[in-house]
């Protein structure tokens, strides 16, 4: 295999560019998918060996926990903040991209859902079969919902956010990984 798992690490952004983390999350997020995409061909050829078990942890400790904060980071909080900075027919448009973007958020988390028991079985060396149909599945729904984020979502939160707004988005992200 030419390339080692779990994968390659995205450049990290801090709470105080909380537009920056998101898109970074998306890039990890890309990089999970791929190291999964990867891993059933390894399996098949190897088994439950050292490399696999990494890569199944590596994603299972990914979506297990910044995949989920990340999703919450824009529902809870970038959603909101970019209501509050639209008034009239705009804001009906918005409501609309994040019903569809929260509901791809649960649709990706069900999915997940199937894959996580399977993963945790490759963690503790045995080598499952993994369902091709569901993996691709979870990569194309991710990787429409992150295109739709990276050219609709990101951009527009960084034309409309001030700088008080993104500074308390921020604020509730760095809370929700680091509870006082």
């Amino acid at each position: 295999m030419a390339q080692s798992f779990p994968g390659f690490n995205a450049p990290a952004a801090g709470f105080d560019e909380p537009v920056d983390m998101l898109s970074a999350c998306h890039d990890k997020l890309r990089s999970r998918c791929e190291t999964l995409s990867r891993l059933p061909g390894h399996v098949a050829l190897h088994g439950a060996d050292e490399q696999a078990r990494s890569a199944a942890q590596s994603i299972l400790r990914y979506f297990d926990g910044p995949a989920l904060y990340h999703h919450a980071d824009e529902e809870k909080d970038l959603f909101p903040a970019l209501l509050e900075s639209v008034a009239g027919s705009d804001a009906t448009c918005l409501r609309g991209l994040f019903d569809k973007l929260s509901n791809e958020h649960r649709l990706l988390e069900n999915q997940w859902q199937r894959l996580r028991p399977l993963l945790q079985q490759l963690c503790d060396g045995k080598a499952v079969e993994l369902p091709d149909s569901d993996i691709q599945a979870f990569i194309q729904g991710y990787a429409g919902h992150l295109q739709c984020e990276d050219q609709e979502l990101l951009p527009m939160a960084r034309r409309m956010l001030d700088d008080t707004a993104l500074q308390q988005i921020g604020q509730a992200m760095n809370l929700r990984r680091n509870p006082a």
